[in-house]
């Protein structure tokens, strides 16, 4: 059972069902606007609102939620990280995507005081990503819980994709966007929650 936060027209699961066809896909975005495109594609679509509404699991079923590029999106990080350790099974994985506000592009643009590229104010981005603080937020709340078993970086400006995957590899604190791999290995008792 995978389910994708914010899924779009159903591209991330789509490589999901690639390697394991016999997965249950479940599509969550904001709106119904691509409900017949993941219809179409055997993905279940659910039109809610992640900031303040349960997702459409019960507890400890999903064994991989997907969140690329959507929570620099929102505000309500910790009850969007409490419904995916709910909906997770022990030994179930988040794959985390987001854009790193430590890259190196970013950072020379600092120096010239040019603001980030991934969080202008006039963009629909509402929060901040950086390796060290995304690692010291799941340790701090979800280490009884959850381990990170891997950080990757990708894209690496501004350097040509040939160049830029092995950099990104080497220098995931550096590179564009920065995905983490985190396992649930525990049982989940609302520390999201609590921590508030």
């Amino acid at each position: 059972l995978v389910l994708d936060i914010g899924c779009g027209n159903g591209d991330d699961l789509m490589i999901e069902k690639k390697y394991n066809p016999n997965s249950k896909c479940i599509g969550i975005d904001f709106g119904d606007w691509n409900r017949e495109s993941l219809i179409e594609k055997g993905i279940e679509p659910a039109a809610i609102n992640i900031e303040n509404q349960a997702f459409p699991l019960n507890d400890e079923t999903a064994d991989l939620i997907i969140a690329n590029q959507v929570l620099e999106h929102t505000k309500e990080l910790y009850w969007i990280n409490h419904e995916v350790f709910r909906s997770l099974r022990v030994g179930g994985y988040l794959y985390l995507g987001v854009p790193n506000v430590l890259s190196l592009h970013n950072r020379i643009l600092g120096l010239f005081g040019i603001h980030p590229t991934c969080s202008k104010i006039i963009s629909a981005h509402v929060r901040v990503f950086s390796k060290n603080d995304t690692l010291l937020f799941y340790k701090e709340v979800a280490n009884a819980f959850a381990d990170i078993e891997g950080v990757v970086g990708s894209l690496f400006y501004p350097f040509p994709k040939i160049l830029a995957r092995p950099i990104a590899t080497l220098f995931p604190s550096l590179a564009f966007s920065i995905f983490f791999v985190i396992k649930k290995t525990g049982k989940y008792r609302g520390e999201f929650i609590e921590w508030l």
